[in-house]
């Protein structure tokens, strides 16, 4: 594909790199039509299975004074996945809020940050 007839990849807004490659989905924000806006967050693909959305898990550790302790807890979110970025399972990458693309998907992928580190040695990814 030549750069001369590729559309320009437009700012979303967020200080995010701007992807390489170029495509045609209208639910890109670089490249579609898609506002983004809200919270961003970062967290790790662990499915990419279904077509053109993605599952981000993200993992928080919560203090509980009771047992002066802390605990991890997991959120999982669907994301739309833009063909341009090219994010397969394993990878870190920060999503952002946007309107509701299907019943249960309201966030959009906006940087692939690269391969995940596991935070706990010898935790195995589901």
């Amino acid at each position: 594909m030549s750069t001369k007839n590729a559309p320009k990849a437009r700012d979303p807004g967020f200080d995010v790199r701007l992807p390489k490659e170029s495509c045609t989905d209208d639910k890109c924000p670089f490249h579609g039509h898609l506002k983004i806006h809200g919270h961003s967050m970062e967290g790790v693909v662990v499915s990419d299975k279904m077509q053109g959305t993605v599952v981000v898990m993200r993992t928080i550790i919560h203090y509980v004074p009771k047992y002066e302790r802390y605990e991890k807890r997991k959120r999982r979110y669907m994301a739309h996945s833009p063909p341009c970025l090219k994010v397969t399972a394993g990878r870190k990458v920060r999503i952002a809020e946007t309107r509701p693309i299907a019943k249960n998907v309201s966030f959009v992928v906006v940087e692939n940050l690269g391969e995940a580190a596991l935070a706990v040695k010898g935790e195995e990814p589901e």
